[in-house]
């Protein structure tokens, strides 16, 4: 094994071009890779935001991801996964960094560093998969509708919450708590009236939101 250089810096890797790795911008609703697509690198967000979703045989569309800025996509590739199991596209204007196979491998291989900071990522997504499951498996979809804006919105993190969220359709809504968009309308007007979000295309969300999901 190489040894790893003393001077690595994981972020410089990731915006900077080099062998293995192509820089890609992509506009609002351009298709980064579909489902059933050879899976052969993995993608990382540098700014911008990427949807995900999936379509079953019978045509039904879920959306299972909104990731901003920071996050990693497509690394299933790196377990041996022959083809994409769903479609990534951009949901605003985005900087996406493509990082070969081989390339993110060598990497992960010879430098600690980055293999911390993609660790480090890789923890933290699968515990939000296994919050979702819960969710989806327990929670009312006004319960679901409630966290998905609050986790838009960033409240829960480290830092002050972004409590304006970019315009997001209903229809993404619905997709991502897995209802129907009558009903997130529904409990949209329902939490503005309550004062709990403002909402006139885009969305304000206020701490006070926080009632519907810790309420029994």
């Amino acid at each position: 094994m190489a040894r790893a250089s003393t001077s690595f810096d994981p972020q410089l890797f990731l915006t900077k071009l080099g062998k293995g790795k192509t820089s890609l911008r992509f506009s609002q609703k351009h298709t980064i890779f579909s489902q059933g697509d050879a899976a052969e690198a993995v993608f990382y967000a540098r700014t911008g935001k990427v949807k995900l979703t999936v379509v079953s045989k019978q045509g039904k569309e879920a959306v299972i991801a909104i990731l901003e800025g920071g996050a990693f996509f497509g690394q299933t590739c790196l377990a041996g996964q022959a083809v994409r199991t769903a479609t990534a596209t951009a949901a605003e204007d985005s900087d996406i960094m493509r990082i070969d196979k081989e390339a993110m491998i060598r990497v992960l291989q010879e430098e600690p560093a980055f293999a911390e900071v993609f660790l480090t990522y890789l923890l933290a997504h699968t515990i939000r998969i296994e919050e979702d499951l819960v969710d989806q498996l327990f929670n009312s979809s006004e319960k679901r509708l409630a966290r998905a804006l609050l986790l838009l919105a960033h409240f829960g993190k480290e830092g002050k919450p972004e409590t304006v969220i970019a315009k997001i359709s209903q229809e993404t809504l619905a997709d991502m708590i897995g209802t129907t968009r009558s009903r997130v309308s529904f409990f949209m007007n329902k939490f503005r009236k309550l004062g709990f979000i403002e909402y006139n295309g885009e969305v304000r969300v206020h701490s006070s939101l926080l009632n519907v999901v810790l309420h029994d």
